[in-house]
């Protein structure tokens, strides 16, 4: 370690010590450094309460103080914002405390904090994913609670927020050509977020993937990819048959089937060229 990181680290020890030392006092008792929390709490400021909440879970390990000291902890980083460390400490909390009358709501803002480091769809959806997951534990192990509808709003938004995800990936692949990529990344959107507003329009968009896939193939494949897009359009009818796309889709269906037509003819002719 270089002097620089060693001065620092002093540095930043001692700045928390002297402010631990204003919001808890040497030889307080675990009652009153527990009430000094939670008045700093109530008036808001998460800051100061969730430092003293930390020596309270520290020097009175085995309290009752020091366990509704670690559910403060965390609901001070939850409002603050600070969702990763809300995460771990209602986490801890768990762990600790598994029989805790709060264990229900405890579990619900651990989901929350999750919800709340889900990023915009264009980046990495692994929190997003996590919290799925964490609402849906919640809503099995606690189908009754008064919680369970939001926390299934929850899992709707997410789920939106995923199929985005998906669709924009599909619509990439087919700005740069990458037709077969975007056929599969819209069959995840349908697939996987059937009951999502981007299913419907990834069946129009992968009916028109199909028929530009065809377009820029060789004669061998194009009727079979011709007709990918035909059969993707009986889908679409079936699933939105009242849908206002439905005249989109009918024009695209008839494109195809005049693909598979005009390819039928031109490999017929090719054939009857090769014969003569």
């Amino acid at each position: 370690m270089n002097k620089f990181s060693y001065l620092f680290i002093i540095t930043l020890f001692l700045f928390t010590a002297c402010k631990s030392s204003r919001l808890v006092n040497p030889g307080d008792p675990i009652n009153v450094s527990y009430q000094k929390g939670l008045d700093k709490f109530e008036a808001g400021n998460y800051s100061d309460a969730a430092e003293i909440f930390e020596t309270v879970t520290r020097i009175g390990r085995g309290t009752n103080y020091a366990q509704d000291a670690q559910y403060y902890l965390a609901e001070s980083y939850f409002n603050q914002k600070r969702y990763i460390l809300a995460e771990a400490e209602y986490n801890r909390f768990i762990t600790f405390y598994p029989r805790d009358p709060k264990r229900e709501q405890v579990d619900y803002k651990k989901a929350l904090s999750l919800y709340h480091q889900s990023p915009r769809y264009r980046l990495d959806q692994t929190a997003t994913r996590r919290a799925i997951d964490e609402f849906q534990l919640f809503n099995s192990r606690y189908p009754n609670s008064e919680y369970v509808p939001e926390s299934a709003d929850k899992i709707n938004e997410l789920r939106e927020k995923l199929a985005h995800k998906y669709f924009e990936a599909s619509e990439f692949y087919l700005r740069t050509e990458q037709f077969k990529a975007a056929t599969i990344y819209y069959d995840l959107v349908i697939d996987r977020y059937p009951e999502s507003k981007w299913a419907e329009l990834s069946l129009l968009k992968q009916i028109e993937t199909y028929i530009a896939y065809a377009d820029n193939s060789v004669l061998s494949k194009q009727v079979e990819r011709y007709n990918l897009a035909i059969s993707t359009y009986e889908k679409y009818i079936q699933l939105f048959p009242q849908s206002s796309g439905r005249g989109e889709a009918e024009s695209m269906r008839d494109t195809a089937e005049k693909g598979v037509k005009d390819a039928q003819a031109r490999v017929q002719e090719r054939e009857n060229n090769q014969t003569n």
